[in-house]
């Protein structure tokens, strides 16, 4: 499986989302940008996305209201301990109050993985984030890892 991302405005991917209603999108927002998330087997309908293999997967993309990105820049040398560990994060992650959908992705081209998961609000993501915080990062990544939050665009034509 395959996820691929492009960015844009929200009335520029909504009006792409709407185009292609028999495809598995999911059209998030934040104060910055918009981004338009496909997971499909096939080749994407984007032009110039970002691309993904899907390594681990819960849940459905059209699950959870709250997004959240955690780009890991990985070393070549890095990526196998790396897959492995977050892995088996994504699946302590699924046991988690709040969590609608996971997806560990490695990129096709660049270094930096993405664990994406889905939450019903911020509060259960919040709440999670506290509860890990001082677990020592590795050392695997050769510059810091950083989030990127969205919520969920809904459709307002329903």
């Amino acid at each position: 499986m395959k996820l691929y991302i492009t960015y844009g405005t929200v009335d520029f991917l909504a009006n792409l989302l709407k185009k292609h209603p028999d495809k598995n999108l999911r059209l998030l927002s934040n104060n910055q940008t918009a981004a338009l998330l496909h997971e499909t087997k096939d080749t994407s309908i984007f032009n110039s996305p970002m691309k993904y293999d899907v390594l681990h997967s819960t849940g459905k993309l059209s699950n959870g209201f709250y997004a959240v990105f955690n780009n890991i820049p990985v070393t070549f040398e890095g990526r196998p301990l790396y897959e492995k560990k977050f892995i088996d994060r994504a699946l302590l992650i699924e046991k988690q109050a709040g969590i609608s959908a996971i997806r560990v992705l490695r990129p096709i081209k660049g270094d930096t993985y993405v664990m994406l998961t889905f939450w019903k609000n911020e509060q259960f993501f919040t709440a999670w984030h506290e509860s890990i915080a001082g677990i020592e990062q590795q050392s695997t990544f050769p510059r810091p890892s950083y989030l990127t939050k969205y919520t969920s665009v809904e459709d307002e034509s329903n």
